[in-house]
């Protein structure tokens, strides 16, 4: 799925799901919903990528395999990042979201409920292992900014949640 508002040249579309982000490996760049546009213009990929989190290390990995991905068929690729409008986790397709699960990290919650469990004052981020919501906060820092550390009071395992960002 292509984000609402990416301006996406189909053609582009198979080269683009072959970049996956670095954070996330089962996830790729569309999966993400970072690509706002990826157009071809006089035999050049012009790609406008937007981060998770300003600052996002991944970025500049993102760019270099987006290079490295359209080089396989000779394209040059120019990369621009593009901070407005603000990424957003509803960016993030469907698939992607069932994606992430899978891999065991938990989807974000909407804007109010991820305050109320970042705050310690809710338990309904569900677990990717089991699926109960006896979830609690470790930490709100998990393995990446864009990340926090939960366990699961059921099944024991400690998991990552992916914060909510509107």
């Amino acid at each position: 799925m292509i984000t609402a508002g990416a301006n996406i040249d189909q053609h582009l579309i198979p080269f683009l799901e072959e970049v996956s982000d670095p954070e996330i490996p089962v996830l790729s760049v569309l999966d993400l919903g970072v690509i706002r546009q990826a157009i071809e213009v006089d035999g050049v990929i012009k790609v406008k990528l937007t981060p998770t989190y300003s600052g996002c290390p991944a970025m500049d990995v993102i760019g270099d395999d987006l290079k490295i991905a359209f080089n396989k068929i000779g394209k040059k690729v120019e990369v621009e990042l593009v901070l407005s409008p603000a990424w957003s986790t509803d960016w993030i397709s469907e698939a992607g979201l069932q994606k992430m699960e899978a891999y065991g990290i938990a989807r974000p919650l909407s804007e109010s409920a991820d305050k109320d469990v970042l705050l310690g004052n809710a338990k309904k981020v569900i677990c990717p292992q089991c699926k109960s919501t006896n979830t609690q906060l470790v930490s709100q820092f998990g393995s990446t900014a864009c990340k926090a550390l939960f366990k699961c009071d059921d099944c024991l395992e400690p998991f990552d949640y992916f914060k909510c960002l509107k």
